[in-house]
């Protein structure tokens, strides 16, 4: 095993267990607000023997416990050598804050009020009437947050969201509003709502989650467009089937669907592979084959809308429509080849962060189907392999759909044909506090 730095300084202090180490470490974390933060056994000496490095919040407490980088910590020692590298307190400020991932946090907050202050003033100014300037701030907030929302923890964009909400909703209910702009506000309000409410969900919050669901119904109905009416039944959809409510998730998809069969956008499609996943829960095979295959059919003949050209969470990319169907089969607890390789090419779909389509909580999510397809065919180690990026998440990644999926892996572990495997014990033991460090509502 490759002997690194952080393990010379671990056997200096006598911390080679990971009993030992646990409770200095937790310490650590709780100093940093990040109490309840601890790695599992199998992470331990993974970081221990140099086979892997501490990620997220992991990473920023370990270099705040040793004052050292990760690059320092993860260097090899040469056997019968003593390692001495230059404490981050000695380094430049700059450095420190890059190591801890802070990344300039403080600018960009006091920044960040400082331009709310000036579409205060800019709002304010438009007092008779609201101004094109007025609207063109709200697209742009909306587009934003829009695309913002599945690459950001919702911790970083929550206050924002609720702001501009709250911003678009003054001004419907203020009068100033020329009838010419009623639709495109109400859109607004109602693409806005539907963000909020899908915060609510990640947060576990259901029931404000469908209230928020209702009113951003109602403002797509009022702005008369209904693929975004589609769009919020999906929402409800969706809700319905990470409340554990199959029947419901069903039922929304269904109505949703009706709505969008005049349009060509990608929303219909969404819905289809909605209809699948919680026909899946439910063990409806015949459901889950019909929805797939149609959304297939129907993919070579989209003709992309105002929604998809907002991206994020209102378009429906084809490699997400590929995790969706993989889902819908592991669901049903198939395994095989064949739904592996499909699987394999679901996560790889997710693997550039910088392509338009990408989101944290699908790529977490088709790596843990990828997990459940390999168990299904009894490969521990491959699940496990499968799995690990999604353990390693950062806290403030941690939301219901992830924290979910990873359980369901956690339950393949306890069947007949894995549960007796050693890899699968400690992956379930690790599994198991995952949810435990999942970050509290923003504020």
């Amino acid at each position: 095993m490759v002997r690194t730095f952080f393990r010379c300084w671990l056997d200096e202090r006598e911390l080679r267990d990971h009993k030992d180490f646990r409770q200095p470490f937790l310490e650590v974390a709780a100093r940093l607000g990040l109490k309840g933060l601890e790695p599992a056994k199998p992470t331990f000496q993974a970081w221990y023997y140099g086979t892997r490095k501490p990620q997220g919040d992991f990473r920023r407490v370990v270099v705040a416990w040793t004052d050292h980088s990760i690059d320092q910590l993860w260097t090899e020692v040469p056997e019968g050598t003593t390692p001495a590298f230059r404490p981050l307190s000695d380094t430049s400020s700059t450095a420190r804050h890059a190591d801890l991932g802070m990344d300039l946090s403080d600018m960009r907050r006091t920044g960040a009020m400082a331009v709310r202050r000036a579409k205060e003033f800019l709002l304010g100014a438009d007092r008779e009437r609201v101004g094109t300037d007025t609207l063109d701030l709200l697209k742009d907030d909306v587009a934003r947050l829009v695309a913002a929302y599945p690459r950001e923890p919702l911790s970083a964009i929550w206050t924002d969201l609720l702001d501009s909400q709250g911003k678009v909703l003054r001004l419907l209910e203020g009068g100033r509003v020329r009838p010419s702009q009623l639709r495109e506000l109400n859109f607004m309000a109602g693409a806005l709502s539907f963000l909020v409410a899908k915060g609510f969900n990640d947060l576990e919050d259901w029931g404000q989650a469908m209230t928020m669901a209702r009113v951003a119904a109602a403002c797509a109905r009022d702005a008369e467009h209904p693929p975004l009416v589609a769009l919020v039944d999906g929402l409800k959809s969706l809700i319905a089937y990470w409340a554990d409510r199959p029947g419901d998730a069903l039922h929304f998809a269904r109505q949703g669907t009706a709505t969008a069969a005049d349009h060509q956008g990608t929303v219909g499609l969404w819905l289809l592979g909605l209809q699948a996943r919680a026909a899946a829960v439910l063990g409806d095979e015949e459901t889950v084959r019909s929805a797939n295959q149609l959304a297939t059919d129907r993919r070579d003949h989209v003709v992309p809308d105002e929604l998809d050209s907002l991206g994020g969470l209102f378009t429906y990319a084809e490699e997400k429509q590929l995790y969706y169907t993989v889902e819908s089969e592991a669901l049903l607890g198939h395994g095989g080849a064949q739904l592996a390789s499909q699987a394999e090419r679901a996560v790889q779909g997710f693997s550039d962060p910088t392509a338009p389509s990408w989101a944290f909580g699908d790529l977490a999510g088709s790596q843990c189907d990828l997990a459940l397809v390999r168990l299904y065919g009894g490969d521990v180690e491959g699940a496990a392999a499968a799995v690990r990026p999604v353990l390693d998440l950062p806290t403030s990644h941690r939301n219901t759909g992830i924290v979910v999926s990873a359980g369901r892996v956690r339950l393949a572990l306890t069947s007949d044909q894995v549960r007796t495997a050693v890899a699968a014990r400690e992956l379930r033991e690790e599994i198991e506090v995952f949810p435990q460090t999942r970050p509290a509502l923003p504020r």
